[in-house]
């Protein structure tokens, strides 16, 4: 009270309590000493005493986040702090003064909150996967020098050479001919890119498929399995849809992306872990890409005045071969089917057929 000037309560008024100070530990940052004190909010200052003292305007503090265990600090610009012993009593303290926590952080202490902010994350990822990924894949694909594909798809051969194919034993006058046969079909649309037919045999039985470099590989047990030409320029139209598509490159980029998405969402746990998930977003990128590759083909047949029936034919023969497997190859696991890189021979003859009929 100033001498002089008259209290406005009155001469009898009982002065007005202080706010109970609230019991911290104080650390200078200069030893591991806590220096036990009270802390109070003055005006716009914070100021606590006991066995140490010190003021300091409010908006030079920085104050830890509430959480329900953790202890609270409240931290000085010189990285001096304070740890608060009584959360609900700070609580009290910063309540009384006006301070209130950011919305971020009442979010967090809320569990509606908590599952509405899951949901949306949720939500982002799978839009990101399902739209954003795509696109992304496709137009960084498309922007690849052919170098690059040139190099990646050279290289995939080289291994393939070595461990898995040897040189074709079909006649040079078939392979000839097979190569004159597609080379005189015209596609559904333009813009192909350049392409080169390679005969293979394989040890891994009847396959195709194409490279980024625009090599497209038939093996011979593949010609020996359908032994019709009309079905075997089936099966490289649709394998000149995965390059006219850049599958391999799309697939290659997206693998890279869910890969590093997975690891960073999953922190490193382990590597297997982590490619799992990616193992099984990837396969459905992968049936995807199998049923725009056929409708390639179906629209490249048709074209060609080649029927549907002889592209459903390969599946049928596909499905059969593996049927005739060794008794004694592993069981497929659980999920193998929602796991497979291609969709069913059934599904796919499916649509051949409702194409063939529009």
């Amino acid at each position: 009270m100033t001498a002089g000037v008259p209290d406005p309560a009155g001469p009898d008024a009982a002065p007005t309590p202080a706010a109970p100070a609230v019991a911290a530990r104080y650390f200078d940052g200069l030893s591991s000493r806590p220096w036990r004190v009270g802390l109070r909010l003055r005006g716009d200052a914070a100021e606590f005493d006991g066995e140490a003292s010190r003021s300091c305007p409010l908006h030079q503090l920085r104050l830890s986040e509430r959480s329900r265990h953790a202890v609270r600090r409240v931290t000085f610009p010189d990285g001096a702090y304070l740890e608060i012993d009584d959360n609900a009593a700070f609580e009290r303290l910063l309540g009384a003064s006006g301070q209130r926590d950011s919305w971020v952080v009442r979010l967090q202490q809320s569990w509606r909150g908590a599952l509405l902010a899951l949901g949306a994350c949720v939500l982002a990822l799978l839009a990101g996967y399902q739209y954003l990924l795509p696109l992304a894949a496709g137009a960084i694909a498309a922007a690849l020098p052919p170098a690059v594909e040139r190099r990646l798809g050279d290289g995939v051969l080289a291994v393939l050479d070595a461990r898995m194919f040897a040189p074709s034993q079909l006649p040079a006058a078939r392979r000839r001919a097979l190569q004159a046969s597609f080379a005189a079909l015209a596609p559904p649309r333009p813009g192909v890119p350049p392409w080169q037919l390679q005969f293979r045999a394989s040890r891994i039985g009847p396959n195709a498929f194409a490279l980024p470099s625009g090599d497209i590989v038939l093996t011979d047990q593949m010609v020996e399995l359908l032994d019709d030409e009309a079905a075997l320029m089936g099966v490289l139209a649709h394998e000149l849809g995965h390059l006219h598509q850049r599958h391999l490159m799309r697939r290659v980029i997206q693998g890279a992306a869910l890969t590093a998405t997975t690891s960073l969402l999953l922190g490193d746990v382990s590597s297997v872990l982590a490619a799992l998930p990616a193992l099984a977003l990837d396969a459905k990128y992968s049936r995807d890409a199998e049923r725009e590759a056929d409708d390639y083909a179906a629209a490249m047949l048709r074209r060609n005045g080649i029927g549907l029936e002889h592209l459903a034919a390969v599946f049928a023969k596909l499905e059969q071969a593996a049927a005739d497997a060794p008794a004694h190859a592993a069981a497929a696991p659980p999920g193998a089917d929602y796991l497979s890189s291609h969709p069913s021979s059934a599904e796919r003859i499916a649509r051949l057929r409702a194409a063939g009929r529009r």
